[in-house]
């Protein structure tokens, strides 16, 4: 059997294929930034919510997520979301239903997103790591439902940049006990037992099962803090 020898081009060569357009690229970049915050910055106070863009309105998740933002709306909070279905859809239905600001952050993907219907402002993205500095730089509290690797991603790069002090104290709220118990579990004995994080880390989110509970969170969190808000009667 003949064994092919895979080489690699001049180290030069390599680099420059994916580095030729930079220059360009820094100008885009510069203006999603410009046009992003330009948008954001007049949108009020905010609460993001993460969850699966596969959630069905016949889940229960789905249910408690338009509950959620209708409370979130009725507590004087807009709703920031990824602007997709599922979760994103639920919740932004939730708010816009109550006359709430619901505000979608909508990505440029292979498999492309349509923005979803409930939406008081769009924001569109080219780059993923543009789309998260907006979430949480014009964000007051994240709630995050059941997800796969997306929420997941969104959940615990908060939670690091909550670790590391790069973003303000906010409440950080699991909806779901069910969901999340096994992956706290894991926190809890394989990362504390082993070192991998403090065991006051754990005090940087809290699990509810609804989204009263969640609502109630944000809430005691705020008005500890001194943040008052207009409350619609």
């Amino acid at each position: 059997m003949k064994n092919n020898k895979v080489v690699l081009k001049e180290p030069e060569a390599l680099f420059n294929d994916f580095t030729k357009e930079d220059p360009w690229r820094i100008f885009r970049i510069m203006a999603e930034f410009v046009d992003s915050f330009e948008k954001m910055s007049a949108q009020g106070p905010l609460i993001t919510v993460f969850g699966s863009a596969r959630t069905k309105p016949s889940e229960r998740e789905y249910k408690e997520a338009v509950k959620m933002g209708r409370l979130l709306a009725m507590n004087g909070y807009g709703v920031l979301t990824g602007g997709g279905p599922g979760i994103m859809e639920a919740a932004n239905k939730g708010a816009k239903s109550a006359g709430g600001v619901s505000v979608g952050l909508n990505i440029e993907l292979p498999m492309e997103q349509s923005a979803n219907p409930y939406l008081t402002t769009q924001v569109d993205f080219r780059y993923f790591f543009i789309r998260k500095v907006n979430f949480l730089k014009y964000s007051l509290g994240v709630i995050v439902f059941p997800g796969g690797f997306g929420t997941l991603d969104e959940m615990l790069e908060t939670l690091t940049l909550l670790q590391t002090d790069k973003i303000n104290r906010i409440p950080l709220v699991l909806v779901g006990e069910e969901f999340w118990r096994p992956l706290i579990k894991w926190f809890e004995t394989t990362l504390v037992d082993e070192r991998k994080i403090n065991e006051s880390d754990l005090d940087f989110f809290s699990v509810v099962d609804s989204a009263d509970d969640a609502m109630k969170h944000i809430l005691s969190i705020h008005t500890r803090k001194g943040l008052v808000h207009t409350v619609k009667k």
